[in-house]
C-alpha cells in the first residue's frame, strides 16, 4: 500500500493490522501531510481496490503514493486545454486493482501511471497485465508510465526534488502533452489559453490548431 495523504495513512495501518494471514506492507513519504483532518480511528481499506477521485473520458492519471495531489493539480491544468481527465488513487500495487485498470484502459485514450518509485515498480506491474489481456492492442490507446529518474538527485526540499525529477503537475501536463504529440513553447501554467481540440469528434486537426492557437502538432 502506497499513501496518497495522511488520511489514506491512518486507513491503511488500520488495514495492515487488521491483516492477519499474509504479509503487508505500507509506505508514505517524507515531508508535511495535505492539511487534511485526521479520522479518530482508521478504518481497514477493501484489499486490493482502488478509488477514483474523479471522473473524466480521454486521460486516466493512476497515481500510487504521495503524487496524487500533483495529479489533481494537472488535471486542473488540462482541464483548461480542455482534456477530460480522470484521477485514480490506487492505494495498492499488489494486489493490483485489476477491474479498475481493465476498465480505464477501455474507456480512455490516454492511461499515465505516477508513482514514487524506479523502473520496475507499479507502472510496470500495470503495463504487464494490460499487455497479458490484449488492452494495449486497442487502436488509439496509450500507456504512459512516470517513474523517479535513474540518477542521484541531491537532498532539497521534497517539492523541489519532486519537480527535478519530473514528477510534479507541470511533469504530468508535459507527459500528457508529449502522449499526444502536442508541444508549446511555454510551460503549461503559460499555455492555459489553448485549448486542445475534441480528439473523440475528430476535431485534432494541428494544421488549424496552428493558425488559430500556436500549437504545433507532432
Amino acid at each position: 500500500m502506497a499513501a496518497a495523504d495522511e488520511v489514506e495513512l491512518a486507513h491503511m495501518v488500520a488495514t495492515a493490522a487488521a491483516i492477519d494471514d499474509r504479509p503487508s506492507a505500507f509506505r508514505y513519504p517524507r515531508g508535511e501531510g495535505a492539511g487534511l483532518q485526521l479520522p479518530e480511528i482508521g478504518t481497514p481499506l477493501e484489499i486490493g481496490r482502488g478509488r477514483i477521485i474523479r471522473q473524466g473520458n480521454t486521460v486516466a492519471l493512476v497515481s500510487l503514493g504521495g503524487r496524487l495531489a500533483d495529479c489533481v493539480k494537472a488535471a486542473d491544468v488540462l482541464a483548461a486545454h480542455g482534456i477530460s481527465t480522470t484521477i485514480v488513487d490506487a492505494r495498492f500495487a499488489k494486489p493490483l486493482d485489476t477491474d479498475l485498470i481493465l476498465r480505464l484502459a477501455r474507456n480512455h485514450e490516454l492511461l499515465v501511471t505516477v508513482e514514487e518509485g524506479s523502473i520496475g515498480g507499479f507502472g510496470s506491474h500495470v503495463a504487464q497485465f494490460l499487455s497479458d489481456k490484449g488492452a494495449l492492442d486497442q487502436t488509439g490507446f496509450k500507456l504512459r508510465s512516470m517513474t523517479l529518474p535513474d540518477v542521484f538527485i541531491d537532498h532539497d526540499s521534497p517539492p523541489a526534488m519532486y519537480a527535478r525529477a519530473g514528477l510534479d503537475a507541470n511533469g504530468i501536463v508535459t507527459k500528457v502533452f508529449q502522449a499526444f504529440n502536442f508541444q508549446t513553447g511555454a510551460t503549461p501554467q503559460q499555455t492555459a489559453s489553448v485549448v486542445l481540440p475534441d480528439r473523440k469528434k475528430g476535431l485534432r486537426s494541428a494544421d488549424a490548431q496552428k493558425s488559430s492557437s500556436g500549437v504545433k502538432g507532432g
